[in-house]
């Protein structure tokens, strides 16, 4: 009886481990979607006022056109004057909302490129922070080399990693992974640590004095 009882809870908990993601899933996407048709709908509104077409015809037609909108605006920004525009209105919206500049660098982590990230330069490593004899290591980006031997690095916080403190250490505190990129460690830091197997199962190679 004992067995059939267990046998029946690992069947219901195993049923739900493999449904209940599916189901999370599926509210994200339907959230999404939702969040997405709310925003857009004076639009799609106007769209089916105008041109008389089926709402779901609308919507497509308006997440077209605002993705040409994000296209072309991403091709002004490349341009000279596009940046020194882009540079000027970022410093006035800061002012103006101080959490953008924090909402902004999470996602030019996330869908950035290196270039564009603030941490692009920085070299993906991990750090015996509390000496050569402790095991404990921390994630962290070598930010500046010294000619003394020392390096800085910055150590993100999570889920934030626009948060974190700054040390100056030995180099040979320091483990160096070439192979790992600025955007897979930060996406990382943003998950709390998941994704770091991934991460740091490149080849690595040690600090030196």
């Amino acid at each position: 009886m004992n067995q059939l009882k267990t046998f029946i809870r690992k069947a219901l908990i195993g049923g739900v481990l493999v449904i209940l993601p599916i189901i999370i899933i599926g509210f994200v996407f339907r959230w999404a979607f939702y969040f997405v048709t709310d925003l857009i709908q004076p639009l799609t509104n106007y769209t089916i006022e105008h041109y008389h077409l089926p709402e779901l015809a609308a919507d497509f037609i308006v997440i077209v056109i605002i993705l040409m909108v994000c296209f072309a605006i991403g091709t002004l920004v490349s341009t000279g004057i596009g940046k020194w525009l882009h540079n000027h209105f970022d410093k006035y919206l800061v002012r103006l909302a101080p959490g953008y500049r924090i909402v902004k660098e999470i996602v030019v982590q996330v869908f950035g490129s290196s270039d564009d990230s603030p941490f692009g330069k920085g070299e993906v490593v991990r750090v015996k922070l509390f000496g050569e004899n402790c095991e404990t290591t921390v994630t962290a980006l070598v930010t500046s080399k010294h000619p003394d031997g020392t390096v800085t690095i910055f150590m993100p916080t999570g889920p934030n990693p626009t948060s974190g403190n700054i040390y100056h250490i030995p180099e040979k505190l320091v483990e160096y992974f070439p192979e790992a990129s600025v955007e897979k460690m930060m996406k990382s830091i943003i998950a709390c640590g998941a994704g770091s197997d991934v991460l740091f199962s490149s080849s690595s190679k040690p600090g030196s004095l």
